[in-house]
């Protein structure tokens, strides 16, 4: 069974399968995204505290979550490629940096337009906003740093230290509320205790961030097979178009 797995680590095998997964996981962001916004404007009841401005926390704290985790799967990547010298790894660790760092700005920018009628201001250098804006600049140092290199497995692996160093960051944007005083409301959905909000609302949250889920995996992998092709051009299965 593991030796099967092992075989779709060469692009040349996990090209036609990430094909046939994006169609799949497309139509499955399309769907959900359109529920979550559904239960988001037309079914969750107005906050008795923010009013209406609430609502941006549906896209808010979903572009917040995934821009952490796709780090986390970033780096997964980039480590797996740097111990084990696969090709592959590397090429997703680069497809995964793009929609990470746009759900980054998603948030920041989300986070703004709420933080204006929540805080009176659109900005404050708190260490939950500080370290997010440092997230953000630690996915373009990446990618500039891998495009400024032009050998792909040195680009590859300084990629790579670049990405593992920066994973301390995430605990801290997680743990900032908890950690400093800060304006920054704390978490709404806790694995510890029960959920801060109504039904309706965290189920509109939930949905949206497996929307945003889905869309990851479609876009990212779209995005690894251009790379392989790129990588890949003076390859026989890549000059002969069988694909």
């Amino acid at each position: 069974m593991f030796s099967n797995l092992f075989n779709f680590a060469s692009p040349q095998a996990f090209y036609p399968v990430a094909g046939r997964m994006i169609s799949w996981f497309g139509w499955s962001a399309a769907l959900l995204g359109v529920a979550g916004l559904y239960i988001a404007f037309f079914v969750a009841p107005t906050d008795a505290t923010q009013g209406e401005s609430y609502r941006i926390i549906f896209i808010h704290v979903p572009a917040a979550w995934m821009s952490m985790f796709l780090y986390l799967v970033m780096a997964g990547w980039a480590g797996l490629g740097l111990v084990l010298n696969t090709r592959l790894s590397g090429m997703m660790a680069s497809a995964l940096a793009p929609t990470g760092a746009m759900f980054t700005v998603v948030a920041l920018v989300t986070g703004l337009l709420w933080g204006k009628p929540t805080w009176g201001t659109y900005w404050v250098w708190d260490a939950r906003l500080t370290s997010e804006l440092f997230l953000l600049f630690l996915y373009l140092g990446f990618m500039a740093l891998k495009e400024a290199i032009d050998d792909p497995q040195r680009a590859d692996r300084a990629g790579a230290i670049l990405a593992l160093v920066g994973v301390v960051n995430i605990p801290i944007i997680y743990f900032s509320v908890q950690w400093w005083n800060t304006l920054h409301q704390g978490a709404s959905v806790s694995l510890t205790r029960a959920p801060s909000m109504a039904a309706t609302m965290l189920a509109g949250m939930l949905v949206m961030a497996l929307a945003a889920w889905m869309y990851s995996i479609a876009v990212s992998l779209a995005r690894v097979r251009a790379i392989i092709v790129a990588r890949e051009q003076d390859a026989a299965w890549v000059r002969s178009g069988t694909r």
